[in-house]
């Protein structure tokens, strides 16, 4: 039988890499000992990750739905590091509001990042992964858990990760590779204060019954996040409370269609007079997705 090697003897490769849990948890694998490879957009900012992760770090320009650019950057890695242990596919962008407001190429788009991007990082570190007996974690969240109004996109996009890497699992257990799931509730990051510039989404999520109605601190998310790495977890719970929900998740849709009904047609007026403002993902890294992309949003 196989044995997962310590952290510190690991090559780990984060995507999303340049802020937020990406960023934290890159440090704190150095911090453990591994070399850590990090892919993202934003070189600067990545390149100042890698100077906080150590000598041995290293940072790689690549968008992760570019399958050519991601199995380039896969390639490289292996050859600098000499293997690759683990990878996280945390790369992720967010747009609020309701569908019919939306601007379809936002809409797509997160679709695209979020799941075809976790699709085009497992075919791209595949076959590194299968020579070291490795592990992927597929980072998704608790709207992968229960559907949630206002947020279509980044909801079906997590629920088809979350389905995808359970999928993958039985694929490639052969080859001795391991596949887990990450979920996190709302995260102090980046990407959750972006959507709480939004009022009207915040007077939403303010509705949430607790505790999914609060924010949840970062560094105790990224600790459990790398606890579940070390152990090469098929389900990782940033928040704790989050194990509980799968048990309950199958009523969550019918009371969601029920209460969110009711929300969603109060806040419609004030929805509707602020459509404008919610065209393009959230947060930093949803405008260095847009910007890479020289995409422009009338």
């Amino acid at each position: 039988m196989s044995t997962t090697p310590p952290l510190a003897a690991q090559v780990v490769v984060v995507t999303g890499a340049a802020r937020g849990v990406g960023a934290l948890l890159a440090r704190k694998l150095a911090q453990h000992g591994a070399e850590v490879a990090l892919v993202g957009l934003e070189p600067e900012e990545l390149k100042a990750v890698a100077a906080q992760c150590g000598p041995a770090a290293s940072f790689w320009e690549a968008d992760v739905t570019d399958l050519e650019a991601l199995s380039t950057a896969a390639r490289r890695i292996q050859e600098r590091h000499g293997r690759i242990d683990t990878v996280v596919a945390n790369a992720g962008i967010a747009i609020g509001g309701p569908l019919r407001d939306s601007d379809p190429r936002a809409f797509d788009r997160v679709i695209e990042v979020n799941l075809l991007g976790s699709v085009a990082t497992a075919r791209a570190f595949l076959p590194a992964l299968a020579e070291s007996g490795g592990y992927l974690l597929q980072i998704a969240s608790l709207a992968a858990l229960t559907p949630a109004p206002l947020m279509a996109a980044y909801c079906a996009s997590k629920a088809g990760v979350e389905a995808f890497a359970h999928s993958l699992r039985a694929e490639v257990a052969h080859q001795g590779v391991k596949v887990g799931v990450g979920y996190l509730s709302w995260t102090d990051t980046d990407m959750v204060r972006g959507a709480d510039q939004d009022t009207v989404l915040a007077q939403m999520r303010a509705r949430l019954p607790w505790p999914a109605n609060k924010t949840y601190p970062l560094d105790p998310a990224v600790d459990r996040l790398l606890a579940g790495i070390a152990r090469r977890s098929p389900h990782v719970y940033a928040q704790a409370w989050l194990r509980g929900m799968q048990a309950v998740r199958g009523v969550l849709p019918g009371l969601i269609a029920t209460v969110g009904a009711r929300d969603i047609a109060r806040l419609a007026p004030q929805l509707k007079a602020t459509a404008a403002s919610r065209l393009r993902a959230v947060g930093a890294g949803g405008a260095a997705d847009t910007a890479t992309r020289g995409a422009t949003v009338e």
